[in-house]
């Protein structure tokens, strides 16, 4: 199997991950326009909560993935309803404060799990894989695919085909117009919030087996989500898809091929973009 076929299987993984981590963030920046830097600690956070249930509380994967992904969605909420509302239209401060919990965040996981790494092991019935066009697929990252593509494609019936999706649209469109006709703004601010929360908790424990969890884990996935956010568009279903296996496959192939330039690399693309094309590939403009 050559470099070029693994690295460009690892990549597709890899997108789908940083697609669970970058939906909800984009969203969350669309809707609210809060540059919320707590999301890298969401997925730590669901990382390590996730890990705990299956391999302390021995919960099935799938039933400890949704715990961790329900558990960090609460903690959206609570962060939304006790202290970015009260800081609505304060830019510095809605960075100062969501940096400022990440770093409590960071420092909890360290204190509760200690510094190790936790190391997952491959959920039963996902080991193993299959071989095609001379190349070898493991089942798990076909897996992290899938899911990827189901939580686009359940993301997308949400956005476009119900009323709550029709509401949250207009909010990422025009939010004064949107309370104008009614509709409550604030909870949908809430919705949204734990919702992107919620998808973050759960690409951190879909990661596990394959990043690990260990500390620093949300410092080196938050910047990754900034770069799919720009590339992408804020607020953009369809920018956050493409931007994330994009970037899932800048980031990869930069590593293996210049990884003395890999950070170059990376952040090329969204240097391009904001001078090109400020809103992004698939983002409008700010009303």
């Amino acid at each position: 199997m050559s470099l070029w076929g693994i690295l460009a299987i690892n990549s597709v993984a890899f997108g789908g991950l940083l697609f669970l981590l970058s939906a909800g963030f984009s969203l969350i920046f669309g809707l609210m326009r809060v540059p919320n830097l707590t999301h890298g600690s969401m997925f730590m956070l669901g990382g390590y909560v996730g890990s705990t249930l299956y391999l302390t509380w021995h919960l099935p994967f799938w039933l400890a993935a949704l715990g961790a992904a329900a558990t960090v969605a609460v903690f959206g909420g609570v962060i939304e309803r006790l202290l970015l509302r009260r800081l609505s239209g304060s830019i510095l401060a809605q960075v100062l404060v969501t940096l400022g919990i990440s770093f409590i965040v960071a420092d909890f996981c360290l204190l509760t799990w200690t510094g190790d790494p936790i190391s997952v092991a491959t959920p039963p019935g996902l080991t193993g894989g299959v071989r095609a066009f001379g190349l070898f697929f493991t089942t798990y990252r076909i897996a992290i695919i899938l899911v990827a593509c189901v939580v686009a494609a359940l993301l997308w019936a949400l956005l476009d085909k119900t009323r709550l999706g029709a509401m949250i649209r207009a909010g990422v469109d025009d939010p004064e117009m949107a309370r104008v006709v009614g509709i409550r703004v604030s909870r949908l601010f809430t919705i949204v919030f734990c919702l992107g929360a919620g998808l973050a908790g759960f690409g951190g424990i879909m990661g596990a087996p394959i990043l690990t969890v260990y500390p620093g884990l949300d410092g080196d996935m938050l910047p990754l989500a900034l770069v799919v956010v720009i590339l992408g568009g804020a607020g953009s279903l369809l920018g956050s898809l493409v931007g994330s296996f994009l970037i899932g496959f800048v980031y990869n192939f930069g590593q293996a091929m210049l990884p003395e330039l890999a950070y170059f690399v990376l952040f090329l693309p969204m240097v391009l973009v904001l001078v090109l094309r400020p809103q992004g590939l698939f983002g409008r403009h700010a009303p």
